[in-house]
């Protein structure tokens, strides 16, 4: 965002400053000043003069000697500019004044060219007259200067006047930083809000006075706006008897000094309310729009236009357009259409002041590849309600400069109306956030001065729609902080209680699964969430699994990282692989990362992401290894139920004869197994690899950090070994569930201790030995409850098949 000085002025008369003095003061009130230029930097002792007399140079044909009329005296100065003549009015700069640079536009020279009297083949001059370039300018922004030769006054400039001053380059242009949350400061009128409050000054903002005939718009054209979604207002109103022409010296210099060319009256008009409101506008053609109609909705899926700079763009149906009664002729916001151009030929025109959904404009802007000064605006998200002051003001212009004769009435689609912000003001809470002692009239003298509202009844402060930044008390502070000045805020410690920091519960687990991880050798890894679709393949996925139901990303990097992952094993394999490959041995990796499940395709709502814990390794460990992680893990977090392993998995990826879902309390909460030797061989890993991953939620309700005191055992424990053949498919988890079932209150500890297959046992049948301890709290136990107990255990396992080959008892602890 850039504004000129003069242009500030014109709002706030009373501002008398140094660029660098309102350089520091507006970037210290948060309105950033990235720099300046001063467009009369490198120019000195340059007046008006006028030709007086031409003659012949004796001795070059393509030199002139030209007698200047300064106002103070007569000098002569030799030029080969060919449009000069007798009478004309140019810059002159004297002998020992200086110039921007040369002839070739943009052409600056650092501290200027100083000009000095002397001689061209031999005829004495004592200046020189200038071109626009030379004054640091182009034609860009002079475009009555000529392309070639010296720049022309006006017959009524006053011969030794200042020719800068004519000019208007005593002036300075300013650039901003902007943050997107301050679209107010889009505009001149913005700025020069922020500056008026700045140097505690009077605001005064364009005074628009009441145009139009005596006729009716609705007369002229008729508006309907089918997505107020996209477009939550649409002001129009019709200029009739158009007289294109140059717009005035002062509206075209405040356009060239923030870098706008001047064109025409109409086109300079929206350019300049663009500028002053912040309100993008747009003119047509009425006698182009069919049925005087205007109609706001959205594109066809493919539909063609051409734009007004001659370029064909497909839309889609996401795409707001502005459409007549038959066809498009401008995409909402961003361009107007070829089909409706204003040209020379015009005669009634419409004026259209539109407020459109800036994230859509974005987006829009993006698809179609075309960005502009308007969409620009739009997207940061305008005012409503500024929309119709904008289009009045550029109404009143056009009454002003005799453009055209204004059509009384305006049309205004307005859907829904956005009300002023009311926030909670409270003197006392801002003071503690600041830690300063202001007092609350003086609070309120800094809101008012930009143009808040208060109600003491309700002690609200009233921030209006231009002001997209307010919402609650903290913004309201910082309001007063950049018044009050950060500088003024004098050092002060925190004021407020001490607390301690803490993790929450499910940070705490993962910081458990990490720790645990690690004490057992595992390095922790991270993968990409995003993979390729041929991942499933290399799982060995069916074709119907839920995973391959995921969520595709709209803009990859490529199809290797095209959908968002549903399992985490491929980055875990793919980590092993490229440790194996690097012949690294006995490697162990855990991963704590997301898997991103669609609720339903396609896409209605966010899909579920879960945390898993993901274990992985080869080299030194098996199942049981991985296994005992897991248990480990499950301890430390309080999850002392004994958990179940269910050999029935049914993975494909893993090796169908050693695989198993972890159940607890009869949930599933993860699996683990050794990797399917198709699926190992597809990631080139040369030997077993195991993995074990945790579904983290699943295991967030069973969690305690709990921890209760048990007293040590007053009564002494009694031992019984038993010593079982057991057909080969009975696990002995079904083994030790029986246990639990039938041990009775006093069983406290069973454990597995031999476990044998060989010749001495027949075949299909595998000796297995458990120590179980039997202990009572209160008492010693007696033998006959101990043998019940045993009893009823024996029984259990003979109903599974399992023969008894040794009881024995051992001696009580």
């Amino acid at each position: 965002m850039n504004t000129s000085l003069s242009w500030v002025k014109a709002y706030v008369p009373e501002l008398d400053v140094t660029a660098q003095e309102y350089t520091d003061a507006m970037t210290l009130t948060g309105t950033k000043v990235e720099g300046f230029e001063k467009l009369d930097a490198d120019l000195d002792k340059i007046v008006v003069g006028q030709i007086e007399k031409i003659e012949k140079h004796p001795d070059a044909d393509k030199l002139v000697i030209c007698q200047v009329n300064v106002g103070t005296e007569t000098v002569q100065i030799v030029t080969g500019a060919t449009n000069v003549f007798e009478g004309a009015k140019v810059p002159v700069v004297l002998d020992g004044g200086r110039v921007a640079g040369g002839h070739e536009p943009g052409q600056r020279v650092a501290g200027g060219i100083k000009i000095k009297k002397g001689k061209l083949r031999g005829v004495p001059s004592y200046g020189m007259m200038c071109s626009i370039e030379e004054l640091g300018s182009t034609r860009d922004m002079y475009p009555e200067a000529p392309e070639n030769g010296i720049y022309i006054f006006h017959d009524d400039v006053q011969v030794g006047a200042d020719a800068v001053e004519v000019l208007g380059l005593h002036d300075v242009v300013f650039e901003y930083e902007i943050t997107s949350n301050r679209v107010d400061c889009y505009s001149v009128v913005g700025i020069a809000r922020e500056a008026a409050a700045t140097f505690n000054k009077e605001f005064k903002p364009p005074v628009v006075t009441e145009t139009g005939n005596n006729e009716d718009v609705n007369d002229y054209v008729k508006v309907s706006v089918e997505n107020t979604n996209l477009c939550s207002r649409y002001c129009a109103r019709v200029v009739k008897n158009i007289k294109i022409g140059p717009s005035p010296e002062w509206m075209q210099r405040r356009l060239a000094s923030v870098g706008i060319r001047p064109i025409n009256n109409l086109v300079d008009i929206t350019n300049y309310v663009m500028e002053e409101y912040g309100q993008p506008m747009h003119a047509y053609d009425l006698d182009t729009l069919a049925g005087h109609q205007i109609v706001v909705k959205n594109a066809a899926e493919g539909e063609k236009f051409t734009t007004l700079d001659g370029q064909e763009r497909t839309m889609d149906q996401d795409v707001l357009m502005i459409c007549d009664g038959e066809k498009a002729v401008g995409i909402a916001g961003i361009m107007g259409g070829e089909n409706s151009m204003i040209t020379d030929d015009v005669t009634t025109m419409l004026f259209e002041a539109a407020c459109f959904d800036g994230v859509n404009i974005r987006k829009s802007s993006k698809r179609v590849g075309l960005r502009t000064d308007a969409s620009g605006k739009f997207e940061k998200g305008l005012d409503p309600n500024n929309a119709m002051d904008a289009l009045n003001r550029a109404c009143q212009l056009v009454e002003e400069m005799g453009a055209g004769e204004v059509v009384g009435g305006a049309v205004d689609v307005y859907s829904k109306k956005k009300e002023p912000v009311r926030v909670p003001f409270d003197a006392a809470k801002i003071n503690r956030m600041l830690g300063t002692d202001i007092s609350e009239e003086e609070m309120i003298g800094y809101f008012k001065k930009i143009d808040l509202g208060y109600d003491a009844e309700t002690k609200e402060v009233i921030a209006p729609t231009f002001r997209h930044d307010l919402f609650r008390i903290a913004d309201l502070a910082e309001e007063v902080a950049r018044f009050y000045g950060y500088d003024n805020i004098p050092t002060t410690l925190p004021d407020g209680e001490a607390t301690t920091g803490k993790l929450t519960f499910k940070l705490r687990i993962e910081q458990v699964a990490r720790d645990i991880a690690e004490f057992c050798g595992f390095s922790q890894g991270m993968s990409y969430s995003f993979e390729s679709p041929k991942v499933f393949d290399k799982l060995r996925l069916p074709e119907d699994s839920q995973l391959r139901k995921t969520v595709d990303i709209m803009n990859p990097l490529g199809e290797d990282y095209s959908v968002m992952r549903t399992t985490s094993l491929n980055g875990m394999l793919t980590s092993l692989a490229t440790n194996y490959n690097r012949r690294n041995k006995n490697v162990r990796l855990y991963e704590l990362g997301n898997v991103y499940l669609p609720k339903s395709l396609p896409l209605t709502e966010l899909p579920e992401e879960r945390m898993q814990f993901t274990l992985g390794m080869y080299g030194d460990g098996d199942f049981f290894t991985m296994k005992g992680v897991v248990e480990e893990f499950f301890e430390k977090i309080g999850m002392h139920e004994k958990e179940k392993y269910d050999p029935d998995a049914g993975k494909t990826y893993l090796h169908p004869g050693r695989q198993a879902n972890i159940i607890y309390d009869g949930k599933v909460v993860g699996y683990l197994g050794e990797i399917h030797p198709e699926v190992a061989d597809a990631y080139g890993i040369g030997e077993r690899a195991y993995v074990a991953v945790i579904d983290m939620p699943e295991i967030l309700p069973y969690a305690t950090f709990d921890r209760k005191y048990t007293g040590i055992a007053k009564y002494p424990a009694v031992t019984r070994d038993i010593s079982m053949v057991v057909p080969k498919k009975i696990l002995v988890g079904q083994i030790e569930e029986v246990i639990e079932k039938n041990g009775g209150a006093h069983l406290e500890s069973y454990k597995l201790f031999d476990l044998y297959e060989g010749a001495q046992i027949k075949a299909g049948f595998k000796s297995v030995a458990y120590s179980i301890v039997f202990r009572a709290k209160d008492k010693t136990l007696e033998e006959a409850e101990i043998t019940a107990a045993m009893n009823k255990i024996l029984k259990g396992l003979e109903d599974l098949g399992i023969e008894l080959r040794k009881y024995s008892d051992c001696s009580r602890k």
